[in-house]
């Protein structure tokens, strides 16, 4: 009904508004928020220490992060934590930070009287010395754990893009993504960031052991995934596209003229009617 009544929609992703009935579609604009590409910058040879967290790891070459709201199947949290247990069992250097909250905040929660992350580490043996949950963290210190990172680790079922990944990837970080329609849109693999299978924390594992054998190979990714977000994500660029879309709603001039090249993100690939193997096992994480 919501829909029915509007005069334009905005969604931040092409993927997200193929979402909609189709009968909508033509009244939805995909534009992104953005991010504060002046804010998420690189800084090259960062070490992480946060003292308000007892945490100095000024001594680790081998730094994995991971970002989320919620510590959950959406965001591939059980995926993350099999993969740590190959990962601590090959690499004895290699350290993990976990940013973000125990909860859930899309999708089922856990049984009741326990957690995702409690039953992920009760059926994952980890050397607890070397991964390390943060809790949720201010813009300071999360951006220093970015900035910090050999391999920003970012899963998601087909769901909406977080806007961490693409500040991840202004921060200049190598971010191995979900081979997943709303990461695609975004990431292209081997150019800009590194795709893999949402399912397999093995191939997690073996493409996150790539990059820490070879950090200097993908020096050209980390560029290139800064600029895309310079490119198609900058807050800067894309909120002049926002009001004047909204402009053009508030004087009735539909649809909106916008010039809109150069600073969005490109079509996805349309969606299907056959559901692949990949997505009937996403629909799995709803039962």
């Amino acid at each position: 009904m919501d829909l029915g009544h509007c005069d334009w929609g905005i969604s931040p992703t092409y993927w997200q508004r193929s979402q909609f009935p189709e009968v909508f579609q033509p009244r939805i604009t995909a534009l992104h928020d953005g991010v504060d590409t002046d804010y998420f910058v690189p800084k090259p040879g960062a070490k992480l220490v946060l003292p308000d967290k007892n945490l100095d790891l000024s001594h680790v070459d081998e730094l994995v992060t991971y970002v989320a709201r919620g510590m959950e199947p959406y965001r591939g949290f059980p995926q993350f934590i099999e993969t740590l247990g190959i990962l601590l069992e090959r690499r004895p250097n290699v350290h993990a930070v976990i940013v973000g909250e125990n909860r859930v905040c899309y999708g089922k929660a856990a049984p009741q009287g326990t957690t995702y992350k409690d039953m992920m580490l009760e059926k994952v043996p980890l050397d607890m010395s070397r991964v390390h949950f943060t809790g949720g963290l201010p813009y300071g210190q999360y951006l220093q754990v970015i900035q910090a990172s050999s391999v920003h680790v970012y899963l998601t079922r087909p769901f909406v893009l977080s806007w961490s990944m693409i500040e991840a990837m202004s921060t200049g970080c190598l971010v191995l993504g979900s081979d997943t329609e709303p990461v695609r849109e975004v990431i292209e693999d081997g150019k800009n960031g590194l795709l893999v299978d949402f399912f397999s924390p093995a191939k997690i594992a073996d493409r996150i052991e790539e990059v820490l054998d070879h950090p200097d190979r993908y020096a050209e990714l980390r560029r290139n995934a800064r600029q895309t977000v310079l490119d198609r994500y900058c807050h800067a660029k894309l909120l002049p596209q926002h009001i004047k879309l909204m402009e053009a709603v508030a004087n009735r001039q539909l649809p909106p003229e916008l010039d809109l090249g150069g600073v969005t993100p490109k079509e996805s690939t349309p969606k299907t009617k056959t559901k692949t193997k990949k997505q009937k096992g996403f629909v799995e994480l709803l039962k």
